[in-house]
């Protein structure tokens, strides 16, 4: 893994300097999970930044604070220095927590703060001492999108060449020839180039996302038509890897930017093929031992795993408004195309809500994955909603009913 790798306020100063850096670009998550940001000169950075904070407007933020209480601090993180791979002028970016500067406290709204507050909440309850987390994000790269509402008519339209609905198309001055290499609806998993058409640009991502210190472990071609992939961060801890959800999402957006396509997470943007979901794979460890293991148990999973799992059937519908926050997010949750429709789990069965993934027997391996969620969703939030409901399944030993192991959306209604 690349990164810069820096440990403290010290470091950051010191790279600044010996890199000559003269711009640095500050972020901050609000609420619904739009990644915010404002720069300064390296100049007006020093030690005291990291204790004392920057000011910027609170009641400008949505879901942050009202008017007659808009000053807010940002505290820069050393830890999560990177350089844009996007900007002309070399410019180092830190990802910043949020606090109220009249009674110096972390901001209560602030959704890394959140986060942060539900790994401490898992070391006091004593049943771990940290988790792991793995979510996979799929997304769409499509050539061209429109979309208006006006007084008197409302339309959307995307397109890409790589869209079955273009094997028809003639040559065109722009285009040129119709060369017919295309996934069909629900066959675009895993095919070679010339049928996928963005390796290079996947790739490019991957490499910028190594860079800026995202562990990368996969990327390839999605199961819809026109231009459906995923890219897949190897597990860390919590935080950690919601600030990689937010760096993975803008650096994916930024390159297909520049190679003038757009890439975009939402979940159901084509009618009658997958959707893009966000799988959210997580494990609970002790002293080093994974908790959700045991070689006895149901698909080699512990009763505090089946418990855990409990939690998040059992608040399924609750943790909804965090995990799959849009209107669009309904449109995926539909039978056949493999998003979940029912609070059941099983292993290795994707129609299932909870799957436990069968395809290693290693201990460090066994962990739950979450179906529902999509990458429309703040990950501080989500992931701080999926743990709390998982470790409530395990304080109060919830039962998450038998496995289901047949293709549920094949069952009769009473079934």
């Amino acid at each position: 893994m690349a990164g810069l790798n820096l440990k403290n306020a010290q470091d950051v100063l010191d790279y600044i300097s010996a890199n000559d850096i003269r711009i640095v670009d500050v972020r901050f998550i609000d609420l619904p999970g739009t990644w915010q940001h404002f720069s300064t000169l390296s100049t007006q950075i020093d030690l005291d930044t990291f204790s004392e904070g920057l000011g910027f407007d609170g009641s400008s933020v949505r879901g942050f604070q009202q008017i007659q209480e808009s000053d807010m601090n940002l505290i820069p993180d050393p830890t999560t220095a990177f350089m844009d791979p996007f900007t002309d002028e070399p410019t180092l970016c830190l990802i910043c927590d949020v606090r109220d500067p009249i009674n110096e406290t972390p901001y209560s709204r602030d959704p890394r703060y959140i986060a942060r507050k539900a790994e401490k909440y898992l070391e006091s309850s004593g049943i771990a001492n940290e988790s792991f987390w793995g979510p996979e994000l799929e997304h769409f790269i499509f050539d061209h999108v429109e979309f208006d509402q006006t007084s008197n008519s409302s339309h959307h339209l995307v397109d890409s060449e790589e869209g079955i609905w273009n094997s028809g198309r003639p040559e065109d001055e722009y285009r040129g020839p119709n060369l017919g290499h295309r996934p069909r609806h629900k066959q675009g998993y895993f095919p070679p180039s010339p049928v996928d058409t963005l390796q290079d640009l996947r790739t490019d991502a991957v490499l910028k996302m190594v860079d800026a210190g995202i562990d990368i472990e996969v990327h390839h071609h999605e199961v819809a038509t026109a231009g459906q992939g995923e890219i897949d961060m190897r597990f860390t801890s919590m935080t950690k890897m919601a600030d990689w959800v937010m760096l993975h999402k803008y650096i994916l957006k930024n390159v297909a930017y520049m190679q003038g396509k757009v890439a975009t997470f939402m979940p159901k943007p084509l009618f009658n093929d997958n959707g893009t979901g966000m799988h959210v794979h997580s494990s609970l460890w002790k002293d080093g031992k994974n908790l959700f293991f045991d070689e006895k148990g149901y698909a080699l999973t512990s009763e505090t795993c089946r418990h855990y799992i409990g939690g998040l059937l059992k608040h399924g519908p609750a943790l909804m408004a965090f995990l799959a926050p849009s209107t669009n997010s309904y449109k995926r949750l539909v039978p056949g195309f493999e998003a979940p429709v029912n609070l059941v789990f099983s292993a290795r069965n994707r129609s299932a809500a909870a799957r436990i993934p069968m395809s290693s027997k290693s201990p460090k391996a066994k962990r739950v994955e979450f179906r529902p969620p999509d990458p429309t969703c703040n990950p501080y939030l989500g992931f701080a909603a999926m743990l709390m409901a998982g470790l409530d399944g395990i304080e109060n030993k919830i039962d998450p009913g038998d496995p289901l192991e047949m293709n549920i959306y094949e069952l009769p209604v009473e079934e």
